[in-house]
């Protein structure tokens, strides 16, 4: 917590620069990197999504947009289509959706499994504060959208405005350097993760149809597959990665939407490595000392190795291979595919909304101003209020150096839900049909807009609430 007498100068206080060198050592680097690539990732997402808006909307070009999605996709095997559903072969739209959004949840499910396991989610009072302000914000936002929809013909898109996106909201976190303490963003970062359990939870039960029991029986058959895999100590990356994608078809065919087999398949990776770090240190030791007998000047001069050292060094990249584990392994290789290409691709496929024919009065009418409502108001009451009283009942602590502005400027963030609020919509809609496209349509528009006014109006307080330079636990970030 800042200093409170700080607070009453006329002009914004600055950090105290003898605390710079407090350092919360309990952060790993692998979360630190994880952070820095959800808020670089989050700026291509901005790009893709103002990207995909002007196509929309330039006539001549926006037909060939919107028709380019609806393009087959086709791995053919013989007479057999991997991308098909139901025996219909899948749109590139329904591609992205359904193929490459599930290896964007097979990513999150991978970074549930590591936070649950050593990250903030393995402490309980650690996490308890972030699992309880995600907790406000899913159910104050879900409510709000139910009492203004109530009668109406979008009411089952009442799941919309309860996600926060992790990349946007890091972005925005991101243009204010490291005035931002790192107790914040994983405070944030947390928050987000707990949301996307609330969000497969809900695509899980709410947005399954039609379900083919046979098919999720052979789908459990190979999950106890790869779970006694683990079990066995099976490390191969391969091997977790053909059976999750058969698992994922017999989702896709079953009824059961196939983002969830993603989810599924991430629990069964296992979390660790063949080499403990001990032996590994032990292997890199005994390698490096059969270069220690050359001479210096050798050493400089040879430029090609000798038969013996090239064994040496192909064991040491071998017992490297051994000492990460699977799950570290996966997360670390998908974080840039899904930040830098799934991620903005969904967002330029799913963004495009044509605004020409829209009348400006329905973005404060209608299911548009109720998704509205539930991000920018829904969100930050939720978040805060939750929040507040954890930490008044003594459940959980505040996060460290911050005060309850720049907590409300945090929970105010998490009104950005644009990925997954998007994905949802997409859920909750069948864009075939003619008046549930035009629903879409306006929940679509109410997601941008909801996420914007979310993420100016968080910016603008926290570029207020911070104090000026370098937040202590931010020193090293």
């Amino acid at each position: 917590m800042t200093d409170n007498s700080s607070l009453r100068h006329k002009s914004r206080p600055t950090w105290d620069t003898e605390e710079k060198s407090v350092f919360d050592k309990g952060i790993f680097f692998s979360a630190r990197q994880a952070l820095r690539r959800h808020a670089s990732g989050g700026n291509i997402l901005i790009v893709a999504t103002v990207l995909a808006l002007i196509v929309a909307n330039i006539p001549g070009i926006n037909d060939y947009y919107f028709d380019f999605w609806h393009q087959e996709v086709r791995l053919q095997l013989g007479d057999f289509n991997v991308f098909s559903h139901s025996g219909e072969p899948m749109t590139l739209l329904a591609f992205i959706n359904d193929a490459l959004m599930a290896i964007f949840f097979f990513s999150i499910g991978l970074e549930i499994k590591r936070e649950v396991l050593v990250g903030e989610l393995s402490s309980f009072r650690q996490a308890l504060l972030p699992i309880v302000g995600a907790f406000g914000g899913m159910i104050v936002p879900v409510v709000i959208f139910y009492f203004m929809s109530r009668g109406t013909d979008y009411s089952g898109g009442a799941a919309i405005p309860m996600a926060t996106d992790i990349a946007f909201s890091l972005g925005v976190l991101a243009m204010l350097g490291k005035r931002v303490p790192l107790s914040l963003k994983i405070f944030l970062t947390t928050l987000a993760v707990v949301d996307d359990i609330g969000g497969i939870i809900v695509i899980a039960i709410f947005y399954s149809t039609h379900i083919e029991l046979a098919l999720l029986g052979y789908a459990a058959i190979l999950l106890g597959v790869l779970l006694l895999g683990s079990a066995l100590r099976i490390k191969s990356k391969i091997f977790y990665l053909l059976i999750g994608g058969v698992i994922w078809f017999l989702f896709l065919n079953s009824g059961i939407h196939p983002t969830i087999a993603g989810v599924l398949v991430a629990f069964c990776v296992p979390a660790t490595p063949v080499f403990a770090p001990l032996k590994y240190i032990k292997i890199i030791r005994k390698s490096i000392a059969h270069f220690s007998d050359d001479e210096p000047q050798d050493l400089v001069r040879r430029s090609i190795l000798d038969k013996e050292q090239m064994n040496w060094l192909k064991e040491v990249e071998s017992a490297s291979d051994k000492v990460i584990s699977p799950l570290q392994d996966l997360e670390d290789s998908l974080h840039p595919i899904v930040n830098y290409f799934i991620i903005p691709l969904f967002a330029f496929a799913n963004a495009g909304i044509f605004l020409l024919d829209m009348d400006p009065v329905t973005i404060f009418e209608g299911i548009s101003l109720a998704v509205i409502c539930g991000l920018v108001i829904g969100k930050f009451v939720g978040i805060l209020s939750f929040s507040w009283l954890c930490v008044k009942l003594g459940l959980a602590p505040m996060p460290a150096h911050s005060d309850w502005r720049m907590m409300s400027a945090i929970s105010m963030l998490g009104g950005i839900g644009f990925t997954v609020s998007l994905f949802i919509a997409t859920l909750s809609f069948d864009a075939s049909i003619p008046h549930q496209a035009d629903l879409l349509a306006h929940a679509k528009l109410g997601i941008v807009c909801g996420s914007l006014l979310s993420g100016v109006i968080a910016f603008l307080w926290l570029h207020m609430a911070l104090p000026k330079g370098i937040a202590p636990d931010a020193a090293e970030d």
